[in-house]
């Protein structure tokens, strides 16, 4: 984003360190490279590009890790996502 998102106390957040995660029914593994489009619950949808998809044995499903298909996220975007109950901002470590 241009105008980076502030945390609670003012500072930017650094979203190299974070994710928005979400589990989501998918009706195939999809393969590196194609596309998902992810909805929110404003009805804003987002396109990504799949970048791997792994079997996470603890938690009995595939983790399929994504990037946002363009190249910078609008504001109204990045509200879509934090704002949505569904989607959660979790910390790499």
């Amino acid at each position: 984003m241009k105008v980076r998102v502030l945390d609670a106390q003012g500072y930017p957040i650094d979203h190299s360190a974070f994710r928005f995660k979400k589990i989501i029914p998918v009706p195939s593994i999809p393969k590196a490279g194609s596309s998902l489009e992810l909805a929110t619950t404003s009805g804003r949808v987002l396109t990504a590009t799949v970048e791997r998809a792994d079997w996470n044995e603890e938690k009995g499903l595939f983790v399929v890790a994504c990037q946002y298909a363009k190249r910078s996220i609008s504001a109204e975007e990045y509200a879509a996502l934090a704002d949505d109950p569904d989607w959660r901002l979790t910390p790499l470590i």
